[in-house]
């Protein structure tokens, strides 16, 4: 069954989700808006894969073992990659009912449709909400994928079949990479999602020479940028969270980046 969704606002969208009656929808921990009165909210530890919902899971205790195992390793996963440890499922009874979902940052959102054949991957934090039938995952990347950059990757998986919804900050475009030559270069705080087939990667920005330097240091994009690979759909996001977070700090008079950049700019938190 489809999820009826519709997405409004601007600067800051929200997802507006209509249920049918028994249809459940998930969404990470602090991501919910509102929902009707109709709508069931239960929080649980595992996404719809781990089957962590208190059934039990069947096979007797070897069932209820596996079960326990299997939330516990989704649950240290998450935490590895500084996800949030619950999900929270909203189901409707006794009639169609409402939820709203939004991200956490100005910007936009995406419905994404899996038809089962192909996963897509996003970015920590983009996941806002999905449909039961949409399995979650943590996808940890590193060493051959990270290319020459030797850095590692954590990012969110979806498989399955059914809408998944996702955020992003600022403004969206959507760019396939066979489309420029099958390879693009993006600062690595601008990948929002990519589809399965897409190598996604990082490369030293420049070599160890004087252009090099300059590049890491003056031009802002620090030693390294995010490659992408192949053909299938990439979304980028216009607004790093770095990037807002040092325009804040700057309106306060706390900015520390100066007038360098690269290699000189100060991380929030």
């Amino acid at each position: 069954m489809t999820l009826q969704q519709e997405i409004v606002g601007n600067a800051m969208q929200m997802a507006v989700v209509n249920l049918h009656p028994g249809q459940t929808v998930y969404c990470e921990a602090g991501k919910f808006l509102f929902k009707t009165t109709n709508v069931t909210m239960e929080t649980r530890l595992s996404s719809p894969s781990g089957n962590g919902n208190g059934n039990g899971g069947g096979g007797g205790m070897g069932g209820m073992l596996r079960q326990a195992m299997g939330t516990a390793m989704q649950v240290g996963q998450r935490m590895l990659a500084g996800e949030s440890l619950a999900f929270q499922y909203f189901t409707a009874q006794g009639g169609q009912g409402t939820v709203g979902f939004a991200g956490v940052l100005p910007g936009e959102m995406r419905a994404l449709e899996l038809d089962g054949t192909r996963a897509w991957f996003a970015e920590k934090d983009a996941f806002v909400a999905a449909e039961s039938s949409v399995e979650f995952g943590i996808a940890f990347q590193g060493g051959r994928t990270g290319m020459s950059g030797g850095e590692g990757f954590v990012l969110e998986k979806f498989t399955g079949r059914g809408t998944v919804i996702i955020a992003g900050a600022g403004n969206f475009i959507d760019l396939n990479p066979a489309d420029f030559g099958g390879r693009i270069e993006v600062d690595t705080g601008c990948v929002v999602a990519f589809e399965e087939g897409i190598l996604y990667g990082v490369q030293r920005v420049g070599g160890l020479n004087r252009q090099g330097i300059m590049n890491a240091v003056f031009g802002g994009e620090g030693l390294s940028l995010a490659t992408l690979e192949g053909n299938g759909r990439v979304i980028l996001q216009s607004l790093t969270i770095e990037s807002l977070a040092n325009a804040l700090k700057k309106a306060q008079g706390g900015d520390k980046q100066g007038p360098t950049g690269g290699l000189f700019s100060t991380h929030a938190g």
